[in-house]
Formats: C-alpha cells, sequence, structure tokens
C-alpha cells in the first residue's frame, strides 16, 4: 500500500543524518509532494548541521587551552548592560561543564528571547559553575562604565567557589594574576563567554522587570533601561529615579 505523504513527512522528521536521507527510497518516489517533503527535511537537516558546526568552532579558544591542559577550568565573563540610561551593569562569570553541548548558544543579542530563557536554563542547571557580579548606576556615574564594568567582573569572578585556571573575557583585561585571553566580540566566538553573556542578560533583564514595578511608566520591563521614546518619555512626565544613571544624557542635563 502506498504512503499517503503525511505519512512520509512523519517518516522523515525521524531521519536525522543527510547520508540517510540521501539513500532512502522515498527519493524514488515520482510525487511532486514527496520531493518537496525531502526537500524541506534536508535544509533542516543543513540547517541544524551548521548550528553543530558553529557550537564546535565557538570551541577554539577553549579546545587550544584544553589541548595542553586537559584538566584546565576555563571560566567565561561577559557583561550586559553598558549603554542603557537606567539599571546597573551586570556581569556573569560561567565554568562550563564537560562535554557540554547547548546547541544554539551565540552572542545574547543574537539569540532570540524565547531561546535564551531555554538556554538560560539549561545552563544554570547544567554547568560546573556560575556567578553574577553587579555595578550599580551609582558606581558607574561614580568610576565611569568602563571601570564599573570591570568591577562588576572581578565581583563575579570573586563569587566564584572554584577558582578557574584561565579566563576568556569580552574585551575586557582585568586585574588578576589568573592567566587570561580578552576576545573582540568574544561573544560570538567563544562558546564560554558566549554562556556568559546569555546568563548576564536573563539577569539584568530579570532585575529591570523588578525595577518596572516599583517605578512603572518607563516600561523598564521592555526597554531594560535603553533610552527608548516610552523611557524618554517616563523621565519627562515622572522625572529621574534612583536607578538612573546620573551623567548620562538626557538625565545629566535634568539634574
Amino acid at each position: 500500500m502506498t504512503q499517503t505523504i503525511n505519512e512520509i513527512k512523519r517518516i522523515l522528521a525521524d531521519i536525522h543524518s543527510l547520508d540517510e536521507l540521501e539513500q532512502h527510497e522515498f527519493n524514488q518516489d515520482t510525487r511532486k509532494g514527496v520531493h518537496q517533503a525531502i526537500s524541506r527535511r534536508r535544509k533542516q537537516l543543513l540547517k541544524e548541521q551548521d548550528i553543530v558546526d558553529h557550537y564546535y568552532q565557538m570551541n577554539q579558544f577553549e579546545d587550544a587551552l584544553l589541548a595542553t591542559h586537559p584538566e584546565a577550568l576555563i571560566c567565561g565573563i561577559d557583561e550586559v548592560g553598558r549603554g542603557p540610561l537606567a539599571g546597573p551593569v551586570v556581569a556573569c562569570a560561567v565554568i562550563l561543564n564537560q562535554g557540554h553541548r547547548y546547541l544554539g548558544l551565540d552572542d545574547s543579542k543574537k539569540v532570540s528571547a524565547t531561546k535564551r530563557r531555554v538556554l538560560n536554563a539549561k545552563l544554570k542547571e547544567g554547568v560546573l559553575e556560575y556567578a553574577y557580579g553587579i555595578a550599580s548606576p551609582k558606581e558607574i556615574d561614580e568610576f565611569n562604565i568602563y571601570n564599573a564594568t570591570k568591577i562588576a567582573m572581578n565581583r563575579a569572578l570573586t563569587q566564584l567557589v572554584n577558582q578557574p585556571d584561565h579566563l576568556l573575557i569580552d574585551a575586557m583585561a582585568l586585574d588578576t594574576q589568573i592567566p587570561q585571553t580578552s576576545i573582540i566580540k568574544g561573544d560570538a566566538k567563544s562558546v564560554s563567554i558566549a554562556a556568559a553573556s546569555i546568563m548576564a542578560k536573563e539577569y539584568r533583564d530579570d532585575l529591570m522587570r523588578e525595577i518596572a514595578e516599583e517605578y512603572p511608566g518607563y516600561e523598564f520591563e521592555k526597554n531594560v533601561g535603553y533610552g527608548t521614546k516610552a523611557h524618554l518619555e517616563g523621565l519627562d512626565n515622572y522625572g529621574v529615579t534612583p536607578h538612573h544613571r546620573r551623567n548620562f544624557e538626557p538625565i545629566k542635563s535634568m539634574t
């Protein structure tokens, strides 16, 4: 009995390699719907393979370190929140678990909110260790955003129970005796930094949602402190909050 196209689609969904797909007897079926189903599955498998290849490419810095020190604890560090007008800058330090495979991990700005939440949950459950560091708006005003970022990163690092053997940091250098590598756009090049990026982003977004409940009218739950139209209108209507950075314009001119 000839299988229906819907039945064939269900079977194709259980094929997880391009070789198996190309060799399957369904390729001999002359129906247009079957060939379309095979083509769609091929595209899906190619996309999945690209994700896998990208993930292993993002292990290049970790693999190089582990090649000479197989037991090394490698810590990725990244921050979020340099640009907003309100809220803290948040850093995260992450030591990934052995055999990790968090497919889809990337720079947090490139990952959808839904995927970020899923990845964040998997990371918190699976990594060897993680910790957060925060620098407040007051510290940002006092020390400037660059130095406040270093403060947040150092705080995250010192919260770890296990001392890392090497640090991979997104475009920063920290004052520490631990060997470190600063990587420009590291959250798109290193799986450890990308993990820190995702976790820091989710942590800070949660903080901003809490602040939004305390100070409604600025849409912090949506703009997470960035200078959107609604945020600027909130400043005009309700003034400056304790969570605003007073050295950032237009707040500086308002205080």
